[in-house]
């Protein structure tokens, strides 16, 4: 079964990560399984507009501990998103920790509702955000991205809009998402990939620059003695030992 759910309404395909069991945690399945139905939307001349989304409460809950994706798969699957030439909207109306916010900020425009709640947690586990820095720090606010990384601090969604992590928020995000699915039927298909390609060309030159160097980072720090406190800590459900 297919870690990722897919819909199809006038042009517009959703894909909804659908693996409740774990919170959508970015394992090897889920990032496998989003990565083919994101290459079936790109080669799919009837797809105008990819919309990702999420069964239950958490969009993703960042890296699945138990069973881990490759980073270089990882950072692939951020790359994909920059690169599809279909715009990617993401709908969050839960809750977004680390790799999460990776993939939402991967994505071209980004809505969340009140539900939604957003936090950078490496910090707290023992490693950094290497990976998901490529397509976020562009975008990002520097002293609010500086903050959140730092101290690992949960915020909402109308400060992720306030930082530039979301596009916009709203008590009802169906609302808020409305005219701009409009906006996306309505444009040609030549068009959105051409304009895409200008938005996206500066978060694409952080991946050629940076990708290999920040995803050995990531590996290295994965397989560190403070991640491996860090990951049994949070399954254990207990403060790791550097908490003061």
């Amino acid at each position: 079964m297919s870690a990722v759910t897919t819909a199809h309404d006038r042009g517009v395909t959703t894909l909804a990560l659908d693996s409740p069991g774990n919170r959508n945690a970015l394992s090897a399945a889920l990032v496998r399984d989003l990565a083919a139905a994101l290459a079936d939307c790109g080669a799919d001349p009837a797809v105008r507009a990819v919309v990702l989304t999420h069964t239950g409460t958490t969009f993703s809950a960042g890296a699945d501990l138990r069973q881990p994706p490759d980073p270089a798969a990882f950072t692939a699957l951020l790359r994909q998103v920059v690169e599809l030439p279909k715009p990617v909207v993401a709908r969050i109306t839960g809750h977004v920790r680390a790799g999460g916010l990776g993939l939402a900020g991967a994505c071209d425009i980004a809505v969340g509702g009140p539900g939604a709640s957003f936090a950078f947690t490496e910090v707290r586990i023992g490693v950094a955000p290497a990976v998901i820095a490529m397509p976020l720090l562009p975008r990002l606010d520097p002293r609010a991205a500086a903050r959140y990384c730092l101290t690992g601090e949960r915020f909402d969604a109308a400060e992720a809009a306030r930082i530039g992590l979301l596009t916009a928020a709203g008590d009802d995000v169906d609302a808020v998402l409305a005219p701009v699915l409009d906006g996306l039927r309505r444009a040609s298909p030549q068009a959105l990939a051409e304009t895409k390609r200008l938005l996206t060309a500066i978060v694409l030159e952080t991946f050629d620059r940076d990708a290999d160097a920040l995803t050995a980072l990531s590996a290295r720090l994965f397989a560190s003695a403070d991640a491996g406190e860090g990951m049994t800590a949070f399954l254990e459900r207990r403060d790791p030992a550097w908490v003061l």
